[in-house]
């Protein structure tokens, strides 16, 4: 069903969990990978280093940080000779209940989140496009989650930052499809990674598990097929696409 040979595939947030997924998946059915990494850089060339293929980069980046996307987003063409995909998978989940939180915290909480969901995620789609325009084609995927929706009471930034990347997306699906440029959107429930298994084996994990019918959280390879089904080439109609990837945790119409 996949097919990614000759595709050059830039992800942020690469190093582990559903960025390492991705990266993995790509690499398997035949794409050079770059992926980026903030702090994580020996699990970063770890994987790297084990992915199939050849070509395979890894580049430490703050997506916070507009100059280092910019350098970054043009490092990884000349790396890969180009770009084909584009995947803003990189973010941040800060706790700040709003009757627990003091104040400079909770602008703090809201200010890192929205720089590193949102406008990092936004500086990434400015630079891609302007490449993508060029060539006439390429594809976004940016990764979302069903607290765009269902709501984040205890990390109200981390949802509002979600609806935001959906938002944008739809919004850049419109501004860029005459340019051939495809802009889609994945978002996960929970996800079984090593960022939330200290909560899954807590006493926290069934009750978790069980907001799914299936009776468990989402894997990470799971996540990773939806990115790769939504940058298939032939998949161009479904630009402006947000695939909920929840267990039927929480349904939308």
């Amino acid at each position: 069903m996949y097919d990614f040979s000759g595709k050059r595939i830039f992800i942020t947030g690469g190093s582990r969990g559903i960025g390492k997924a991705i990266a993995q998946g790509y690499a398997t059915y035949g794409a050079e990978i770059v992926i980026t990494y903030k702090s994580k850089e020996k699990l970063a060339k770890e994987l790297i280093d084990s992915l199939p293929g050849q070509n395979h980069s890894c580049l430490e980046l703050d997506v916070t940080n507009s100059e280092d996307i910019k350098e970054t987003i043009s490092k990884s063409i000349s790396i890969l000779s180009g770009l084909d995909i584009v995947i803003n998978n990189a973010g941040l989940f800060v706790d700040h209940p709003i009757l627990d939180t003091k104040f400079d915290d909770w602008q703090n909480a809201w200010r890192s989140t929205i720089e590193a969901n949102l406008i990092g995620p936004a500086n990434i789609c400015y630079h891609a496009a302007q490449h993508f325009k060029k060539q006439k084609k390429g594809k976004i995927i940016n990764i979302s989650s069903r607290g765009a929706n269902r709501g984040e009471p205890i990390s109200p930034a981390y949802g509002a930052s979600k609806a935001g990347l959906n938002a944008m997306s739809q919004s850049l699906a419109v501004a860029l499809a005459p340019y051939g440029i495809f802009v889609g959107v994945v978002a996960p429930g929970f996800v079984e990674t090593d960022m939330t298994s200290l909560i899954l084996s807590s006493n926290q994990g069934d009750s978790i598990k069980q907001q799914s019918p299936l009776g468990r959280v989402g894997r990470p390879e799971e996540i990773a097929k939806a990115v790769m089904m939504l940058s298939m080439d032939g998949m161009d109609y479904a630009t402006g696409t947000i695939v909920d990837l929840n267990g039927a945790s929480y349904l939308r119409s």
